[in-house]
Formats: structure tokens, sequence, C-alpha cells
């Protein structure tokens, strides 16, 4: 319990705390865009980075010499928990923006910062707006922006982290539309830090794997045509045989 009163203590006090960091940073962006976008990457992933040290996750990082530091790139990853963002934006190379749920948008301050990191909201019971909030990540690929999707939809809650729910086909449109290259992002017991024994945050060795570049023009017709497949397919083996560095 100790763990969970210290990571909401850390959260709710920076929260707080940033409120005049958001003015600078909206100061900052009137004469130098880039500088705010570096500036805001780096405060959220050292607070990041601070949260899994207070909820005592350890990480093995495999592959992340994979990454493209030069341009954008689309991580596709499996989602088992809430620290699933918190670890793998801690490491992004590069201004990215993730796909949450647009409940998340509710969220008071919170969704302030997720909106100045360009992550975008997805209302996934609204085809029409869904497709708007594709298009924009779309843009902001070509604008320089890595985006991060969880293909599942949803936390995979099942018992078995192998078993990754259907991707969907849609959360593709992003590298296929742009071109830019994907990178899966496999994590495994990330769950056993929270969901597992909710409310207690456990000390956890958790492993997180980069995969090579993917070029969606590289594959075969078929493997582009049921990209989502591919990918879940690659996804699920990079899982399955990490297992065994738990």
């Amino acid at each position: 319990m100790i763990r969970l009163i210290l990571v909401l203590f850390a959260v709710v006090a920076f929260l707080i705390l940033s409120i005049p960091i958001l003015i600078v940073e909206w100061l900052i962006g009137k004469k130098n865009p880039k500088l705010r976008d570096e500036s805001s990457l780096h405060i959220v992933q050292f607070m990041f980075r601070l949260i899994q040290w207070l909820a005592g996750t350890k990480v093995t990082v495999i592959g992340e010499e994979n990454v493209p530091k030069d341009i954008p790139v689309l991580y596709i990853g499996n989602h088992r928990s809430f620290f699933d963002i918190v670890i793998t934006y801690a490491r992004c190379p590069r201004l990215t923006g993730y796909v949450a749920k647009d409940s998340m948008k509710k969220v008071p301050l919170l969704s302030v910062w997720m909106e100045r990191l360009y992550c975008l909201f997805l209302n996934r019971t609204d085809i029409k707006e869904g497709l708007k909030t594709i298009l924009t990540g779309i843009e902001q690929i070509k604008n320089g922006i890595s985006m991060c999707i969880f293909p599942e939809g949803t936390r995979n809650k099942g018992d078995d982290e192998t078993k990754l729910l259907p991707f969907k086909e849609g959360s593709f449109k992003m590298a296929e539309k742009t071109g830019c290259p994907i990178i899966l992002m496999s994590m495994n017991n990330t769950s056993a830090i929270l969901e597992d024994h909710f409310p207690f945050i456990r000390s956890t060795h958790v492993v997180l794997e980069y995969s090579k570049p993917i070029y969606p023009k590289e594959l075969s017709k078929e493997e582009r045509k049921f990209l989502g497949a591919y990918c879940e397919k690659q996804l699920t083996e990079m899982v399955t045989r990490n297992q065994k560095l738990l």
C-alpha cells in the first residue's frame, strides 16, 4: 500500500504543481513551439521515470537500438496495464502522441498535458469520430510526430498474457497512409505491477522489447492486406519468447 500512496501522491503533486509550468510552456510555445514540445516531453518523461522508481519497477529492455531516432514511427504494443504508458513513454526518443480512450479527456490537468504532447482521444463507439482521430494521427506523423496505439482496443484482462485480443486493422492506417515504419513493443508482466493485485503496487520485473522497423510497403500483398493480423502474430511471438526472461 505504501507504494500506491507514494505513486498517487507524486501524480497529484505533479499535476497541481505543474499548473505554472503549463503557463510557462504556453508562453515558450508562442515564440518557439519546438522548444516547448521538447521541454514538455522531457518533463513528462522525468515524471514517468520517477513513478517507475517509486513503484519499484525494474525493466529489461531489448532492441531499443531498433527504434529510429531521426524519423517518426508508429508504435504498436500489447496492453495489460496502466503502467504500459508510463514504461514506454519514458523511453521515447522523440515527440510521441499516444492514442487514448476519449474518457481520458475528462481528467483535469492530465488531459491538458496529454494534448500538449499530441495525444489523441479515440471514441471507440462512434466510427465517424474514430476516423477523424486516425486522420489527425496521420497528419501528426507527416509533421514529424511519432504515434503510439494499442490495437487490442482496450486493456487485455485475460490470465494468459500470450493470448492477445484481436488487433483492429484500423489502428494501422497511420502507417499505411504515411509510409512510416511500425515498431512493435512487446511487454511482459506489466499487469503484475498493479492490476493483478489491485489496489496494491508491487516491485515487479518487466520485459520490454522493440522490434526491428516494419515497413508495410515491403511486405507481401497478403501481409499488407491483413497488416493487423501480421503484426499480432509477430507481437505474440515476442511476448511468448520473453516470458522465459522473467
